[in-house]
């Protein structure tokens, strides 16, 4: 079977912390979107962005960055709809998608989404802890891609109000320290990430 592709969600509008990219933050020596770079690139076949304004910003990491295509900040669906459309252009048939300012999500994230989906039969996965669903990190099918564009055209926005039509598998991730699905949307948070980046 083939690799899925990935796509990194850093689309939103970060107003929790002030506005800006929150992957452009320094966590340890490097940006949060390092962290993220680093995590999901080994366990995907190719790698893009997706993200809205000028791409120049992102430029230092050689990735293609995919903008939204429905106007608005649609939130993470549109995010998801980019990717779709841009591993549909290069031939792929499901991505995966991982946060931008989610630096500790697990290394494994992709093949227990992979097995979530075939093991249950879903065309969906996403993963899931003890605190509930992580709806940004996903496996997704590009078949499903003008689904999704037309469900976003009729103004849903909330991730599972648009998968639990389709059937959703769910990959379970033990929490052990704290929540692997962690994400900076704070300064406190950060403050948090930088106690935790020396332990991972």
């Amino acid at each position: 079977m083939k690799a899925p592709f990935g796509v990194i969600l850093a689309g939103g509008l970060a107003t929790r912390m002030g506005g800006g990219d929150k992957g452009l933050l320094t966590l340890g020596q490097v940006t949060v979107l390092e962290h993220v770079i680093d995590r999901l690139s080994p366990q995907v076949a190719d790698l893009a962005l997706n993200a809205n304004g000028d791409a120049a910003r992102f430029s230092q990491y050689g990735l293609p960055v995919v903008a939204d295509s429905i106007e608005g900040f649609a939130g993470p669906l549109a995010g998801v709809l980019a990717g779709m459309d841009w591993a549909f252009e290069k031939g792929a048939d499901r991505i995966v998608t991982a946060a931008a300012d989610t630096p500790f999500f697990p290394s494994d994230l992709v093949p227990r989404l992979l097995f979530a989906a075939e093991s249950e039969g879903m065309p969906i996965a996403l993963a899931r802890t003890e605190g509930g669903r992580h709806p940004t990190f996903g496996m997704w099918p590009v078949s499903l891609r003008t689904d999704l564009r037309q469900a976003l055209e009729d103004g849903v926005r909330k991730v599972v109000q648009w998968t639990d039509r389709h059937g959703t598998a769910m990959a379970d991730f033990p929490t052990g320290r704290f929540d692997p699905f962690f994400n900076v949307n704070t300064p406190e948070d950060l403050a948090q990430a930088e106690k935790l980046v020396e332990t991972v």
